[in-house]
């Protein structure tokens, strides 16, 4: 038997194509894997196959399926599974149709390993099918915290449906570690989206213009705003964003929230600003080398985004972050932390793109990785033992708890 912290043996792993499927589901998720998908797609020993589903084929947030067809990256399965709602319940039953459709879709092309990234509410449903049969899963990112949003829940639910663990940060992977996942299976190997500052190129300024169709007059502000999920009210936060960005100088550059509840209306908020508010621009979807390419031309980025608190520090770019949805996330010291009040919000802009705070970024390292995130990933998933991945060892029980009465109360 295996002691915990030492891998099983790899001898006797198998030579034929190694299967590994990989599901996206969304404008997000696909930015964070395409590198990686790149890496597999051209392993020899990798036969790959991708899963789309979700906002990906829904015309209403930019049928965004057309940028994996573009790619070229061989798809399995387009599972249609979005409700056109604005409600809980709407998110509710998306994931039990996504099941539907994953089930026949996995049993017809059954991979050795599924690879799933994240936190979105929706991959709940591969997770959970992959367990049914019996596929192993790989989960990137997991070991992070965002308390504001119901994505914490569903990123610790996967990471205990998962054999191998792929951690952006060092504190990640030791709270991975901390949830009873044995120390082999867990890897730290950075934020995949990095690797697109290392490996894309970037558009320049004049070629970032020409894509967006404006000319970027300072400031300019990017501006990204979600529901908060883990709220009654998802947009109770909302009023005070939109009270503020009325007042904001500058541009501003709006994309479109998640698929969540709320969602929709918080695009009727924003196209409601633009137009009341000169010089504010809305983009359904910008492809993930574009919107890089933003942030890095970008005076500040305001709102409540995970990628102000993992993409923006690259950029050494000031970022606003609002509320409480990236609660509890590890941060660079680009981040400007502020409630959810306009007055507030206005204050933080100002300091944000004041002269003084620009240059105190300087020289500043982002926690998230150094753009390697995708190599380290094709290496263990097409190196891990997949006879031994299912069965988990369980985690010794800590001396720190104290044993309890088990008689009811």
């Amino acid at each position: 038997m295996n002691s915990i912290g030492a891998p099983p043996s790899t001898a006797d792993a198998s030579t034929a194509r190694r299967r590994i499927g990989v599901v996206t589901t969304s404008r997000a998720d696909y930015s964070h894997l395409y590198w990686p998908l790149r890496e597999l797609a051209a392993h020899p020993a990798v036969e790959l196959g991708v899963f789309v589903l979700g906002p990906h084929l829904s015309p209403e947030f930019g049928l965004t399926i057309q940028e994996v067809e573009r790619d070229g990256f061989p798809i399995k399965a387009r599972i249609e599974c979005l409700l056109s709602s604005d409600t809980d319940t709407g998110m509710a039953k998306t994931i039990g149709l996504a099941i539907l459709g994953l089930a026949d879709a996995l049993t017809a092309w059954r991979p050795d390993l599924l690879l799933l990234i994240a936190d979105r509410y929706e991959m709940l449903a591969p997770a959970s099918t992959a367990l049914a049969l019996r596929i192993p899963v790989a989960h990137i990112e997991g070991g992070e915290v965002s308390q504001g949003a119901i994505d914490d829940q569903v990123r610790n639910a996967l990471t205990k449906l998962a054999h191998i663990h792929f951690a952006s940060t060092e504190t990640a992977r030791r709270r991975v570690v901390s949830m009873g996942e044995e120390p082999w299976r867990v890897h730290r190997a950075g934020a995949p989206s990095l690797d697109h500052l290392r490996r894309s190129t970037l558009l320049g300024r004049a070629a970032l213009e020409a894509r967006l169709g404006l000319t970027l007059s300072p400031p300019t502000l990017a501006a990204a705003w979600h529901p908060v999920t883990i709220l009654r009210d998802t947009n109770a936060e909302a009023d005070a964003f939109f009270a503020a960005l009325a007042q904001a100088p500058g541009q501003l550059i709006f994309v479109y929230p998640n698929a969540d509840a709320g969602g929709h209306a918080l695009i009727e908020c924003t196209k409601a600003l633009a137009a009341t508010r000169a010089n504010t621009h809305i983009f359904v979807n910008l492809d993930a080398v574009t919107y890089w390419s933003l942030l890095g031309q970008a005076d500040a980025l305001i709102g409540n985004s995970s990628s102000g608190i993992m993409e923006a520090a690259s950029f050494a770019l000031p970022v606003v972050n609002v509320g409480m949805r990236q609660q509890g996330r590890e941060r660079a010291r680009n981040i400007i932390d502020v409630d959810a009040e306009a007055t507030a919000i206005r204050a933080a802009i100002e300091r944000a793109l004041s002269p003084e705070f620009r240059k105190s970024l300087a020289g500043m390292e982002n926690p998230y990785g150094d753009g390697t995130a995708a190599v380290t990933i094709a290496r263990i998933l097409t190196t891990a033992p997949l006879d031994r991945l299912l069965v988990k060892q369980p985690a010794p029980l800590p001396d720190t708890i104290a044993a309890t009465d088990s008689e009811p109360r």
